[in-house]
């Protein structure tokens, strides 16, 4: 498989064709249909499906790029893909137009980093509740994902957004109570940790006297 390229920019296409019918004729001719918003403008486009795939693998996905829309110059951010349910296939593609300087709001993976305590030494596993953060920042430093380190967590302890370091310029959207991860025990932990119960045996009673 040959390696996708460094994107630098995009060519979208406008297009006038709107509907089911014109959206299947484009991706017959290898093209995703989409739409680039923002500043007070919508306009319809449609995108190379090997440019798509190279903008999403070479790490530009959060990041702003030029792209050159019917021959006028925009900085774009991608921020929406519709894929197919089954083969994941993109099926549609949302872009919005930014200055490099401005607030937007955007999702952000959250990557785990460590093995915790919990899980290390308690017989504990660990859950991803929350898998992205809604932050607002300066469109041009929006980072890729967000680290959380997961080493010094043990069971029934947990990460929420609230405690997450944010970059530099950034405030959190998600609200802060939301939990990220947590260590819970296992069952098979939770029964070693059980103290047994104390068995009391029955004394049998005394046959009373005989009659005289």
């Amino acid at each position: 498989m040959s390696k996708p390229r460094t994107l630098t920019n995009l060519v979208l296409e406008p297009r006038t064709g709107i509907g089911t019918t014109a959206s299947h004729a484009l991706r017959r001719a290898g093209k995703i249909p989409g739409v680039v918003y923002g500043h007070g403008q919508s306009t319809p486009i449609a995108i190379d499906v090997k440019q798509l795939t190279d903008l999403i693998l070479s790490g530009h996905r959060s990041h702003i790029v030029e792209a050159s829309i019917g021959g006028k110059k925009d900085s774009v951010l991608l921020r929406r893909i519709e894929a197919h349910p089954l083969t994941r296939k993109p099926l549609s593609v949302d872009f919005q137009r930014v200055t490099k300087d401005e607030a937007i709001t955007a999702s952000v993976n959250v990557v785990t980093v460590g093995n915790p305590i919990g899980v290390r030494e308690q017989e504990g596993v660990m859950d991803v509740v929350t898998r992205a953060l809604e932050i607002k920042g300066p469109a041009q430093s929006i980072p890729d994902s967000i680290t959380v380190d997961v080493n010094e967590l043990a069971v029934h302890q947990h990460v929420s957004a609230g405690e997450i370091a944010l970059p530099a310029g950034f405030a959190l959207i998600t609200p802060p109570d939301t939990i990220i991860v947590s260590v819970s025990i296992t069952r098979a932990g939770a029964a070693e940790t059980e103290t047994p119960a104390t068995v009391v045996e029955e004394q049998p009673a005394e046959a009373p006297p005989p009659e005289a």
